[in-house]
């Protein structure tokens, strides 16, 4: 499933046309991405937590020229799926 069959789902559902649908989801995803940028959490009942975490530094090799690089820590998202979509999933 892409971006455009979750609008057209959205739409279906709501009873309403795919543009109101497209800028619904375009406002949930930017209400996501805004409270992780903060460093917060965002839960949704039902379907999981987005959480921020840190990713350590790590040494890796440079693809090319198999070079050892040291590849810098950085600030990664993550997500924990509920039970209900756990066991929907099953």
């Amino acid at each position: 499933m892409n971006r455009a069959d979750l609008v057209a789902i959205l739409a279906r559902g709501a009873g309403g046309s795919k543009g109101a649908a497209e800028r619904a989801l375009t406002a949930f995803l930017n209400g996501i991405r805004d409270g992780l940028r903060h460093g917060g959490t965002v839960t949704i009942s039902g379907f999981g937590t987005f959480r921020v975490a840190r990713r350590a530094a790590r040494r890796g090799r440079h693809p090319r020229t198999g070079k050892v690089i040291t590849i810098p820590s950085a600030r990664v998202p993550r997500f924990r799926p509920s039970r209900a979509l756990k066991a929907a999933v099953r």
